[in-house]
């Protein structure tokens, strides 16, 4: 019998998202495995701005600033999860933090059974340090990489 993978949730606000630049990252099977489980909404309210060279989104770590951010949960195994601390460069960007749910839809068979409007925990990724002027930006409750705010998103790496 083979020993059972432990599996992590982990709420992604981003360009992790499904049809954002970096979702790739998450279906690629030498970072691990990645299952989607739902989308949900942050519980307390965060700033969620668009800064930096590569107009990057960050989730400054002030609760109770900002908005309850949409993103989506995922069931993640250990290799992902190092993965994805390596891809967020923890601990000089992100910090990888724990954070209460509302779950707004879930996928049958992702992990665990939730029901629209239960309150999940799981981890996501919020800055360990930011430029003073970013608390004075424009705060988003949904990013898309795509949208009307004009920031595209690219990569250095």
């Amino acid at each position: 019998m083979l020993p059972a993978v432990q599996m992590t949730q982990v709420f992604v606000y981003g360009t992790l998202k499904r049809g954002q630049p970096n979702y790739s990252r998450m279906l690629d099977p030498v970072n691990g495995k990645a299952s989607f489980c739902g989308r949900a909404s942050t519980i307390d309210k965060f700033p969620l701005v668009i800064a930096g060279e590569g107009n990057i989104p960050f989730l400054l770590n002030i609760p109770g600033q900002g908005h309850h951010l949409q993103g989506e949960v995922f069931s993640v195994d250990d290799q992902m999860l190092a993965f994805l601390d390596c891809f967020e460069f923890i601990p000089y960007m992100y910090q990888r933090t724990l954070v209460k749910l509302k779950v707004e839809e879930w996928v049958d068979g992702a992990g665990c059974a939730q029901t629209p409007g239960s309150t999940i925990e799981a981890f996501t990724y919020s800055t360990t340090t930011y430029q003073p002027e970013w608390v004075k930006l424009q705060c988003f409750e949904n990013y898309d990489a795509y949208g009307d705010h004009g920031l595209e998103y690219t990569t250095h790496f």
